[in-house]
């Protein structure tokens, strides 16, 4: 088979988190169930009704712009953007053409070869959302509700070459939309879709464009870019032409499937809202600006921007001695990430000598107790870090004890449930069930003779080079301890005894 190559842009929507639509008071509520509830005169353009701009919806369009590197103009305009649907209202999309929010920009993701990539970003801009069909039959139903939400497009240069090099990018953005708080960025609910453009060819020049619509999962965005590729190909090598549609993916026969044909690109007649002032953005207001322009101050909403993945990766790393997957996981797991780092902000080391070793070690253990044992409460109740009755200084101090040898890892496990249901701290919990561990040599000592003394056979199997004899004669002192006994100490003191 020849060699083809493989040429992937992507258009990525987002329902912006606002509390009201883009361009009118109603609620925007993407979970909303009971269909036309957050609905108004303005939304289902009713005759005489104006819009008036979402300036929270305009400043996290623009915080995302800044995240990804992008140049933020000066001015900016919203346009008409003229089709005829049935569930656009209006005739028209108020959309921006000429002059978006962001041009240019780039997010670097690790490719399949764990190489970085910039993937360059041609544009973000701001639109509303059209409303939602829904299909019954012969019938079809309407329901405006998402009609005139804040929608975000962010539109790719076709540099992607796989689908897991796509899904990688798509799920790095959503990280940082989460960080910058500007979405949920739920697939499940509609908040994130995207939609791949693929071109397959025998040279490194664009084939002809298929594009993919309203993928709603990251398995989705693979599996249907995977399956394309290969559908194209196949045409190709049959000395077939391609020609450029709009297909849906359908998951359960895992192949697209062409929706309509689109030989010429579609005449959106775009021209300048007439009834939205333009946005001038800038450090400092214009002394000429005019009075109809609406001023958005680009100081503040940088200085606003909060730490983002990478720059927290990269944080993470330097101070914690973690490996790159447990890093990954308090980057993916931002609520987990920040009770991790104020657990790990409480522990003071006792020896002072091997602090940085010891910080280490005990940053390990308070790993291991979030994303293990406490992640799996929290999954069994279903309840979230908000609802948690323990706190990050008592899973410190809980890590502490454990680190020194104060408490076994049994004990510490059986501690942290009690922790989770009660909200009582290590100490209080420890004193009531008497769960110290035994460390003192001269106490276990004598106990270690008596054991050494009553079973001579173990002791001389040990003597033997028998390792399993040890273990033996470890859990009889285990037992008279009642489990308290330090099993490290214990195997030393033992050794040494013999």
């Amino acid at each position: 088979m020849d060699r083809y190559f493989t040429t992937i842009g992507l258009e990525v929507h987002v329902e912006l988190k606002t509390r009201t639509k883009m361009f009118c008071a109603c609620l925007n509520d993407a979970k909303e169930i009971q269909p036309n509830k957050n609905v108004c005169p303005i939304c289902l353009a009713h005759p005489g009704t104006l819009p008036v701009i979402n300036l929270e919806a305009v400043k996290k369009v623009i915080r995302v712009g800044l995240s990804l590197s992008g140049k933020i103009p000066e001015r900016s305009l919203f346009d008409r953007k003229n089709y005829f649907y049935p569930d656009l209202p209006k005739g028209y999309q108020i959309s921006q053409y000429e002059h978006p929010l962001v041009s240019g920009g780039f997010l670097e993701i690790n490719n399949e070869a764990g190489e970085k990539n910039k993937i360059a970003i041609t544009r973000v801009h701001l639109e509303e959302d059209t409303g939602k069909l829904s299909h019954q039959g012969k019938n079809s139903l309407i329901d405006f509700n998402r009609a005139g939400v804040p929608l975000m497009e962010l539109v790719t240069e076709p540099v992607i070459h796989s689908g897991p090099e796509a899904r990688k990018f798509a799920e790095e953005l959503r990280l940082l939309l989460r960080y910058l708080d500007v979405s949920d960025a739920e697939m499940e609910n509609g908040q994130l879709r995207i939609e791949p453009n693929i071109s397959v060819s025998k040279t490194e020049k664009l084939g002809t464009k298929v594009e993919i619509k309203n993928l709603n999962s990251f398995r989705s965005v693979e599996d249907s870019i995977n399956f394309e590729v290969q559908r194209q190909i196949k045409i190709l090598e049959s000395g077939d032409k391609i020609f450029q549609t709009n297909r849906g993916w359908n998951q359960e026969k895992s192949e697209t499937f062409e929706q309509r044909s689109k030989e010429e690109a579609h005449d959106y007649r775009y021209f300048p809202e007439p009834d939205l002032p333009p946005l001038v953005i800038g450090s400092t207001a214009p002394k000429a600006m005019s009075g109809r322009s609406v001023f958005i101050d680009l100081r503040e909403i940088k200085n606003k921007l909060p730490e983002l993945p990478w720059q927290r990766r990269e944080r993470l790393a330097k101070l914690y001695g973690l490996e790159i997957s447990q890093i990954e996981f308090l980057v993916q797991e931002k609520n987990a990430g920040d009770f991790f780092e104020e657990a790990a902000s409480e522990f003071r080391s006792i020896d002072a000598k091997h602090k940085k070793e010891s910080d280490v070690e005990k940053s390990k253990i308070i790993f291991n107790l979030i994303s293990s044992d406490m992640r799996g409460l929290m999954a069994g109740d279903g309840i979230s870090y908000q609802d948690l009755k323990t706190n990050p200084a008592d899973i410190s101090r809980l890590a502490e004890f454990f680190h020194l040898g104060k408490i076994s890892s049994r004990a510490m496990k059986d501690i942290l449930v009690e922790m989770f249901k009660t909200g009582q701290n290590p100490e209080e919990i420890i004193a009531a069930k008497n769960l110290l561990q035994v460390s003192d040599i001269s106490e276990l000592e004598a106990i270690a003779l008596e054991v050494i003394k009553v079973n001579p056979g173990p002791v001389k199997d040990f003597q033997s080079g028998k390792e399993q004899a040890l273990q033996f004669l470890v859990g009889k002192v285990m037992a008279k301890t009642k489990g308290k006994a330090n099993p490290s100490v214990l195997q030393d003191l033992i050794r040494k005894s013999i």
